[in-house]
């Protein structure tokens, strides 16, 4: 893998000729600039047709209110191809009866570009694979091609040590004929001199690898990275943003004469995830990372998380949206959380109705006679045998593992109350007179805990494993003592 991978938290620009797809000889100069605040931006020395007409009729045209959009642009620079796709002007004047003639500038909003290759659009399986990689995704892979040693003389540091290169061997799963990778490429070590210092270096670069068996799309390969990078927000329990993206082109993987491997081309993926990742940020201490591929292995784990994923896709993205994007105002938080709790009870069917569905038959069936024909609608829709709000917070924590709630609360009761209080008093008088801004806090920071072990255990991360967590990572230890301070009947 070359080492000038096209980071997505690096600015960049291309300046290069630009076409519609269906108008190859229509070619206007410009700039593509890329910046990881501002997203894509198309400069163009000339412009595109961008208004709105009707097509010709006895000689006239009809010119609109509104300017056009297009699916794909094409266009080469820096001696590659590039597409880019959903495109809108910006900025895009139209000077009429000027002194002097020259060309005009025109602005294009870009949502993402293919540097090396042309598509007609984001659903084209014009690839074989995509590769990609996730902040922390090496903590979270436990696995280095890179170790230290350090040598030892009647057990003190001697001062020799050496830094050991020692290819990781690639791990993979097929999960409904897509095959998942986890694979590391490296550079050798080297030393530099400088005036100054000498220094010695070799990288590793973890990376997953998704190969579908029917071939591979830009939207394929976002929504693969996405849910990566998703599972490792879990994992390290906070924001991991994805570092870069690209698609392997096909073609033949051996040169027929004289019968040698081809190198592998590749477009490169610029667009705006969810977070965008830092490489050279420090790394998530391993103490505070949820669970790796030592408790639980990557051929094990990825399966697990797919279909986790897919089934409870909107609970994990509710509170796993508290990490990526935390609102500034604590109410917008307790709607989530407790939101995503009730979504994840509704979907794993946890808990019982209030009343045996027999008798709730029955009972209906004696109050709908006695209404009358133009009110029994009303109360039809009325009478609903679902649980209670605090019901269904109770049912996630009855499932857990006692231990682990022993851990986080010492008062489940309370904490049921406080949340479903609060939630209903903000939804339906606009306020939480009955609670103060730090129960709030902590009524938002278990229930989100409780979502999280949740999901936790249908990954199949064990009990015991998760009252280690509840021990060592400092967020959820936080947590417990907020929950012991405000949500114990006890204290408060």
């Amino acid at each position: 893998m070359p080492d000038d991978l096209l980071r997505l938290n690096s600015e960049t620009e291309w300046s290069g000729l630009w076409w519609l797809p269906d108008a190859p000889d229509e070619q206007i100069p410009g700039t593509l600039r890329y910046a990881p605040g501002t997203g894509l931006t198309l400069t163009l020395i000339g412009r595109l047709e961008d208004r709105i007409m009707s097509k010709p009729e006895n000689g006239k045209v009809t010119v609109y209110q509104g300017l056009q959009s297009w699916d794909a642009i094409h266009g080469v620079a820096n001696r590659r191809e590039i597409t880019l796709l959903g495109c809108s002007p910006r900025h895009s004047p139209i000077t009429w009866g000027a002194r002097v003639k020259s060309p005009e500038k025109q602005v294009i909003s870009v949502d993402s570009a293919l540097i090396g290759a042309h598509v007609a659009s984001p659903e084209e399986s014009a690839f074989a694979a995509c590769d990609f990689s996730v902040e922390d995704l090496g903590v979270w892979a436990a696995s280095s091609a890179l170790s230290p040693i350090f040598e030892l003389e009647d057990g003190r540091l001697n001062g020799k040590s050496t830094l050991e290169l020692s290819p990781a061997s690639e791990t993979s799963v097929e999960v409904d004929g897509t095959k998942y990778s986890l694979s590391h490429r490296y550079t050798l070590p080297f030393v530099e001199a400088r005036r100054g210092v000498d220094f010695g270096r070799a990288t590793d670069t973890p990376f997953v690898q998704v190969k579908p068996s029917d071939g591979c799309s830009l939207e394929d390969a976002i929504r693969y990275a996405g849910l990566f990078q998703d599972l490792l927000s879990l994992s390290t329990h906070r924001a991991s943003g994805v570092l870069w993206l690209r698609l392997r082109l096909s073609g033949p993987t051996v040169d027929p004469l004289p019968e040698r491997p081809v190198p592998a081309r590749y477009a490169e993926v610029l667009y705006r995830p969810t977070v965008i990742g830092d490489g050279d940020a420090e790394a998530a201490k391993p103490h505070r990372v949820l669970f790796t591929c030592d408790d639980t292995p990557f051929e094990e784990i990825v399966p697990r998380w797919c279909e986790v994923h897919e089934r409870l896709q909107a609970a994990a993205s509710m509170i796993l949206g508290l990490r990526y994007d935390p609102a500034l105002y604590i109410e917008n938080n307790l709607l989530i959380s407790v939101g995503a709790a009730e979504v994840l009870q509704g979907k794993l069917h946890v808990g019982s109705p209030p009343i045996p569905e027999e008798e709730f038959a029955l009972l209906r069936e004696q109050i709908l006679p006695n209404v009358s024909e133009e009110r029994r609608d009303w109360v039809r829709s009325k009478l609903q045998n679902t649980p209670s709000l605090r019901s269904r917070l109770l049912g996630l924590v009855e499932r857990m593992d006692a231990g682990v709630v022993d851990l986080l609360m010492p008062d489940k009761d309370r904490w049921a109350q406080s949340a479903s209080q609060a939630r209903n008093d903000l939804a339906h008088q606009g306020q939480t007179p009955r609670h103060s801004m730090e129960e709030l806090s902590a009524v938002v920071r278990v229930t989100t805990a409780v979502v999280v072990l949740n999901l936790l255990q249908e990954l199949g991360i064990s009990a015991e494993r998760q009252r280690e967590i509840m021990q060592r990572n400092p967020e959820l230890r936080q947590t417990a003592s907020d929950a012991r301070r405000w949500l114990d009947k006890k204290t408060s």
